[in-house]
């Protein structure tokens, strides 16, 4: 079976499963959240691992480092919900400073990418 490139990228692998993280852990989230916070946070993290795999197939790089900025802001926007998750106590600080971390090494990877693809 083919790999594609986008496969192959560390940084799409851990939003990957930044995003299976995510649905494990909105799985506990009140029923009343359903299409609040479990529903924006699951779209904006499946957000980030799609704009990477997007962005792979683009011809130019300045088309590539474009869909690479929207994954970051992506990733924002789920640190922003994990915070506010956290504040209303549905995620607990242990599985928020992890969450943290693991969208920190993300942005920082892809901020790497975007330098790359931007000065290739």
């Amino acid at each position: 079976m083919y790999t594609y490139s986008f496969e192959k990228l560390d940084v799409w692998i851990k939003s990957k499963e930044l995003s299976k993280s995510i649905y494990s852990i909105t799985k506990e989230f009140p029923s009343e959240e359903k299409f609040g916070l479990t529903s924006q946070l699951r779209r904006a993290s499946i957000s980030v691992c799609s704009n990477i795999a997007e962005g792979s197939a683009r011809k130019t790089n300045k088309d590539k480092a474009h869909f690479t900025t929207m994954a970051f802001s992506s990733a924002v926007e789920v640190l922003n919900q994990i915070i506010i998750a956290n504040e209303l106590e549905l995620i607990n600080s242990e599985k928020y400073i992890s969450l943290r971390k693991s969208i920190e090494s993300i942005t920082n990877k892809l901020n790497a990418l975007r330098a790359y693809q931007i000065n290739k």
